[in-house]
């Protein structure tokens, strides 16, 4: 067991490295750039910033434009110097190979940069935006598996009845509505859109959190967190209770469970003590995979929706910015996580079956 998990840490560093050269390489490949970006608004004459996320840029902006002198006027073009201060500024005036080697030297140590436009390290943004994201996607996540497998078994066991039937129809409504116009909804109902004003609009604490006692931070807590939980669990539970139903309908009809019921034991014990731990590999395998995807993705809509500072959105934003720092950070934490939890996967495997036994595999 011990050689098989070194022997999946050591392969994280080859995967996670090459996941960052395809990005990197794509990433150049792309135009619009921070220095295209520089030299556009340079060009533009524009004189807003364009809020406090600019600040450095505007800044910047302003002491490159001293740099060219007081008669500078964006329709004469940019003097090539200027161009290669604003390379400079954003580390573009080293080729691109050694900027990449630089920055995954910088990530052994867990140095992600700083950001272009936001004048904060990313490390530190992505702190301040973790526990947003972890919040959203964990409670979503167990809400999702509560409900998920114990629907899932009670429509195996009654397969093909009107219980079966209703709820199948009632699964597919609210997997066909995407979750950010199910949170749209909720606003309008419940947040003070249109009728009720009973849950908060935004943020997931109120203003006066630190005054507040135990018992009232965690009711506070869980008055911000409920509507933007609804609206994720909605649109991600379909899937699970199928995946559950089908695997249980399809352990019920081995041959182990009829040898099991011939000895006399009754439905609930076969199902419990003989489905279940076989039933459930698919289903708990499947669990990493469903947490970083709302840890990380499924939730960015929802993060917009509510006014949630998380990491989807903040990777989003670097995105459309080009705050290139902050995209390959985010994607570095992204990508490690993901593989750390798959390890975890495997292993949960190994422990719910004995018969598993990934570290005997060649």
């Amino acid at each position: 067991m011990g050689a098989y998990v070194l022997r999946r840490l050591l392969l994280i560093i080859p995967t996670l490295l090459g996941i960052l050269l395809l990005n990197f390489a794509i990433v150049q490949a792309a135009p619009g750039g921070p220095v295209e970006r520089m030299v556009a608004q340079l060009k533009s004459g524009a004189h807003q910033q364009q809020g406090g996320a600019d600040s450095q840029f505007a800044s910047a902006r302003v002491d490159v434009m001293h740099s060219s002198g007081n008669d500078y006027r964006g329709s004469r073009g940019l003097p090539e110097e200027l161009i290669q201060r604003i390379e400079s500024m954003y580390g573009f005036d080293k080729p691109a190979h050694e900027r990449f080697w630089l920055m995954v030297k910088n990530y052994l140590t867990f140095d992600l940069g700083e950001s272009y436009y936001r004048e904060r390290s990313v490390s530190g943004l992505i702190i301040d935006r973790l526990p947003v994201s972890i919040s959203l996607g964990l409670w979503s996540t167990l809400i999702t598996y509560l409900i998920s497998i114990p629907l899932g078994i009670r429509k195996a066991i009654r397969h093909g009845t009107p219980f079966d039937v209703w709820t199948s129809s009632a699964i597919i409504i609210g997997y066909a509505i995407p979750s950010f116009l199910f949170a749209i909804l909720l606003i309008v109902l419940l947040a003070g859109g249109s009728y009720f004003d009973w849950f908060p609009l935004r943020g997931l604490t109120s203003d006066n959190w630190a005054e507040l006692s135990l018992a009232g931070k965690m009711l506070d807590y869980a008055w911000h967190i409920t509507l933007p939980t609804i609206a994720i669990v909605i649109g991600s539970f379909a899937t699970l209770t199928m995946l559950t139903k089908n695997s249980f309908m399809d352990e019920i009809g081995k041959q182990y469970v009829l040898t099991a019921r011939a000895k006399g034991l009754n439905e609930r014990q076969v199902l419990y003590r003989h489905v279940f731990r076989n039933a459930m590999l698919i289903v708990i395998a499947g669990f990493p995979a469903a947490f970083i995807g709302v840890f990380f993705t499924g939730v960015l809509l929802i993060e917009y929706v509510f006014s949630l500072d998380g990491l989807g959105l903040l990777g989003f934003e670097a995105v459309i910015q080009r705050d290139y720092p902050v995209v390959f950070g985010t994607l570095f934490v992204f990508t490690l996580l993901g593989l750390l939890l798959k390890l975890v996967s495997d292993l949960t495997y190994m422990w719910i079956d004995p018969r598993i036994d990934f570290a005997s595999r060649q």
